[in-house]
């Protein structure tokens, strides 16, 4: 599968979780960074969406410690883009 194959792979299933949050988490984070990914990040935020949506989102706004093997740099750039926007 071409990169790009790949990518375009990516964005669909970040925008097509199941519950609107995630949608709107995944898929807004695909589209400002996933362009920018190295293949090892692509590769570590494909791992990532094999993960249900339950457990993201917990992991995403901190409810729960993201487990020690998926804590990578992926990971937390997501944890910090949920707060891309927001007004203090």
């Amino acid at each position: 599968m071409s990169d790009e194959k790949r990518l375009e792979r990516l964005r669909f299933r970040s925008w097509h979780r199941g519950t609107r949050e995630m949608d709107l988490l995944l898929g807004s984070f695909a589209d400002a960074y996933l362009h920018a990914f190295t293949p090892e990040q692509v590769d570590k935020y494909e791992a990532l969406l094999e993960h249900n949506d339950p457990d993201l989102y917990n992991w995403i706004i901190g409810r729960e410690a993201v487990p020690v093997e998926h804590n990578n740099d992926v990971v937390q750039k997501l944890c910090a883009h949920r707060f891309a926007g927001k007004q203090a």
